[in-house]
């Protein structure tokens, strides 16, 4: 409970105008969370610059430092770099719910918020889809498009064609499809 704790923003106590909020994530911080595969240490500061005005409070984290991932190709250990923004908006209304992924709507009479939850999507939503240690970031650069070409529409056309097609389309005096005489005459037009 004491950790939860220590991510309230006791948003009653403030009064309008712009406030800043520090919380430090290590360690301890990703234990908290059951469902936690992907991160398990990290050094990490959560700036909240909240902004609180009549009838909303708007909310701007600034999360910077690094985390712990396995790498996805060797799994080893390395400390991934993160530095990012994130915006949440909490306004007032009748009762407390969730009106979008941005946006919640609070009571006048609610105490605190707590933000530990954010901090910790925030943080999971930022990590790169794939995690490779930077020993191996050069190599996979190069695999990445290995195998991988280009595609070529071939029409039973000659091969050593030069792709200008209306050479080609004059020296062939093959039947077209009408339809492409048609868009040849809208093409001529221009």
């Amino acid at each position: 409970m004491k950790f939860w704790r220590t991510f309230d923003i006791e948003v009653i106590k403030f009064l309008e105008g712009i406030h800043e909020i520090d919380f430090e994530i290590g360690e301890s911080f990703f234990q908290n969370f059951e469902d936690n595969e992907l991160v398990k240490k990290g050094n990490l500061t959560a700036r909240v610059i909240m902004k609180v005005g009549a009838n909303v409070i708007e909310m701007n984290f600034h999360i910077a430092g690094t985390v712990t991932l396995t790498c996805d190709r060797s799994l080893e250990p390395f400390e991934q770099l993160l530095d990012f923004s994130e915006k949440m908006i909490y306004k007032y209304g009748a009762e407390e719910k969730e009106i979008d992924e941005n946006v919640i709507m609070i009571t006048r009479d609610t105490p605190k918020v707590n933000v530990a939850q954010l901090i910790y999507e925030f943080i999971l939503l930022a990590l790169p889809l794939k995690k490779i240690h930077p020993d191996y970031r050069n190599e996979m650069d190069d695999e990445e498009y290995e195998g991988e070409g280009f595609y070529a529409y071939i029409d039973g056309q000659d091969s050593d064609s030069t792709g200008d097609d209306s050479a080609t389309d004059e020296d062939n005096n093959e039947a077209v499809d009408p339809r492409w005489d048609l868009l040849k005459k809208l093409k001529n037009k221009e």
